[in-house]
C-alpha cells in the first residue's frame, strides 16, 4: 500500500456481514485549507458506522483524510464529501461523521452529517475508487 495521499478507499469485506454492530473511529488529526486565506485548519473528525457488505480499512482511511491538506474547502462542504465518499465506498447501513474544527476567528464549528440507508437513499450507491483487499 501507498504512504502518499490519495483520493481511493480501500475497504474489505465485513467479517459478520449478518450481524449489525458499529465501528467507531476518531481522527484527530485532520487538515484542509481555508478556502478564503489559504491557512491551514485543524479538525477531530468522528466516524461511526454500522458496516453493511464491507468495512473501511483504517490505513487507507487515514491516507484519503490526508489528501485534503493541500485542499481549500469550508467546513461544510468537506465534511459532506467526506461523508459521501465514504458512503459509497463501502455501502453502510448507517454512517455518521461529524467534524470539531479548531477556533478561527474566536468561533468553533462543529459540522455533524448523516447517511441511513433506509431513510436517505438518494445518494450515490454506486462504490467509487474503492479498493477491496
Amino acid at each position: 500500500m501507498t504512504t502518499k495521499p490519495t483520493q481511493e478507499i480501500e475497504v474489505f469485506p465485513n467479517p459478520y456481514p449478518d450481524r449489525e454492530y458499529e465501528i467507531e473511529m476518531e481522527c484527530p488529526e485532520f487538515t484542509c485549507l481555508c478556502p478564503k486565506t489559504g491557512q491551514p485548519d485543524f479538525a477531530v473528525l468522528n466516524l461511526t458506522y454500522i458496516p453493511g457488505p464491507l468495512c473501511i480499512e483504517l490505513k487507507a482511511l487515514k491516507l484519503y483524510l490526508w489528501s485534503y491538506r493541500d485542499q481549500g474547502a469550508f467546513h461544510e462542504k468537506v465534511v459532506n464529501q467526506i461523508l459521501d465518499h465514504l458512503v459509497a465506498a463501502c455501502d453502510p447501513v448507517w454512517m455518521q461523521l461529524s467534524g470539531e474544527f479548531n477556533v478561527r476567528g474566536g468561533i468553533r464549528t462543529t459540522i455533524t452529517v448523516e447517511y441511513d440507508m433506509e431513510e436517505k437513499d438518494d445518494l450515490p450507491r454506486k462504490p467509487q475508487n474503492k479498493k477491496i483487499n
